[in-house]
């Protein structure tokens, strides 16, 4: 009886606490980082904001310049954490969204690249661009932005 009370309160805390970039438990890293491009004036963006961005809802960052999302490849854990915790949707739904999107002519998914520090570099050389890293990542050559 004692487990499932457990379980209960764990599943509370996660209810009341939220998922995010910092959902992270006390002591716990963060799953990843969001980068964007060093010249970009951001210092911080909106969740819903960077969502639509890598849905291909919104194009363009607040002072128009276009937005080059680029995703991390799907095993990723960091790709993982930013679809949960930033897309609110699994990964099989984000797969299925782009396949629908595809089929339909109405866009394509961000390029996927095959690791942080090919995200890194991505971001750091093409104005515009948002990634995001693993937490541990070395993001000295980025701006690394705060969602609020």
């Amino acid at each position: 009886m004692g487990g499932a009370i457990a379980a209960a309160m764990l599943l509370v805390s996660l209810a009341v606490n939220g998922a995010g970039v910092g959902s992270a438990q006390a002591g716990e890293p963060e799953a990843f980082r969001l980068v964007i491009n060093p010249e970009s004036p951001a210092t911080q963006v909106d969740r819903a904001f960077i969502a639509d961005a890598f849905l291909k809802k919104v194009t363009r960052w607040p002072d128009g310049e276009a937005i080059r999302a680029v995703d991390q490849r799907f095993e990723a854990p960091a790709r993982q954490s930013f679809s949960r915790d930033v897309l609110r949707r699994s990964l099989a739904a984000i797969r299925n969204y782009w396949q629908q999107r595809i089929f339909t002519g109405r866009g394509v998914p961000p390029p996927e690249l095959a690791s942080d520090q090919a995200v890194l570099d991505y971001v750091r050389q093409h104005r515009g661009a948002v990634g995001y890293v693993s937490a541990s990542a070395e993001t000295r050559s980025v701006k690394v932005i705060e969602l609020r």
